[in-house]
């Protein structure tokens, strides 16, 4: 990954005295700060560059929302039960399939430096139920690791979870960007996972992501430094050889990683929503991803044909387990249906999917 560099910090009004805010400052001091209110922030929000979508410009504010919620899965499918932390929205990196580039109104990537303050509040849901596992990521609405250099969430975040027995924290990226996660010596209840794809789709499709390659030698040396890791192939893509290519990838786990040291590999096929089609062929005219075809789900977004996906899982499923029985492998938000013709067995409905998460986070973390 080659670091984005950030041209200008924008500041909401009230978010200076946040501790992090200023953490932040003395990392970026040559960086140009500019104040911004209300009415700005409106102004700005309505003549942001839609293609541009403010990559290089850091914008600090404090999160009015809820700081832990579930994921935002549907009834139509089954869903795992995962609980999203707010720390932040949009990415640095510039994935063509992104669904954040129609997600949210506001550019610029969007720092919530109130975290600090409002993340014992936040972990108060965990605490009133010791019995539940929590499995709680940072990876739903921003890249977890790629701005961990400028703003410290490792630091931040990893003393408040290590120590709590029912929760685990899942760190998930597209980068190598592991420094400052090694140089904490807390690796208990933390599983850094990575986003994986074919080496086409890596290379045409996931723009300033670290290589495939990159990737997987961070997660090598996350292993060596006792971390728990988990791999996350969505979205998955049709495209010219992909079943070669798929394997290729696999093969790259093989020489990187030592498979008893997963905790999970979940799998998911391309989807979205039908507003992006037109914004991924603006910002992206040269993209593959949107070949192939598609109809809509029970849940809004446009999917591949049913027989489609199953065929993806079904390839995957079977050379992840010619290369490990024991990967606890899972589908993100499909139907029963698929899960039995392409896994082979089925968790049923989403409270079945989240047992069986939860017993592998009793197995892989206790």
């Amino acid at each position: 990954m080659s670091k984005v560099p950030i041209k200008k910090i924008l500041l909401e009004d009230g978010s200076e005295r946040y501790p992090l805010s200023s953490r932040i400052f003395n990392r970026l001091q040559d960086v140009p700060v500019q104040m911004i209110g209300p009415e700005k922030l409106a102004q700005g929000s309505e003549k942001g560059h839609k293609l541009r979508m403010g990559k290089d410009i850091l914008h600090l504010l404090a999160f009015q929302g809820e700081f832990l919620k579930p994921c935002p899965g549907t009834k139509e499918y089954i869903c795992c039960g995962y609980q999203i932390l707010n720390i932040a929205t949009n990415c640095p990196l510039d994935c063509s399939y992104c669904i954040l580039q129609s997600y949210f109104n506001h550019p610029n990537l969007r720092v919530f430096v109130n975290l600090e303050e409002q993340l014992k509040q936040a972990l108060k849901i965990t605490d009133a139920h010791p019995e539940e596992i929590f499995r709680i990521g940072t990876g739903e609405f921003t890249d977890s690791l790629a701005l961990d250099h400028l703003v410290g969430w490792s630091e931040l975040l990893l003393p408040e979870f290590t120590r709590r027995k029912n929760i685990m924290l899942e760190l998930k990226t597209k980068t190598n960007n592991i420094k400052k996660l090694l140089d904490l010596d807390i690796r208990k209840r933390i599983v850094v996972s990575w986003t994986l794809n074919s080496p086409f789709i890596t290379v045409n499709e996931e723009h300033r992501a670290a290589s495939l390659e990159k990737r997987l030698k961070a997660a090598r040396r996350c292993q060596e430094e006792g971390f728990v890791l988990g791999f996350h192939f969505d979205p998955l893509v049709f495209h010219s050889n992909w079943q070669e290519s798929y394997l290729k990838t696999v093969d790259l786990l093989d020489k990187y990683i030592d498979p008893k040291g997963i905790i999970w590999i979940s799998m998911g096929s391309m989807r979205f929503m039908p507003k992006l089609k037109e914004i991924i062929k603006n910002r992206h005219p040269r993209t593959n991803v949107l070949k192939g075809e598609f109809i809509r789900g029970l849940d809004g977004k446009m999917r591949y044909f049913k027989p489609l996906r199953i065929q993806l899982y079904t390839h995957l499923r079977k050379i992840l387990e010619e290369w490990y029985p024991d990967l606890g492998l899972y589908l993100c938000m499909e139907a029963d249906d698929v899960w039995q013709k392409s896994m082979g067995w089925s968790p049923l409905d989403s409270s079945g999917l989240k047992g069986y998460l939860d017993q592998r986070v009793k197995k892989k973390i206790g």
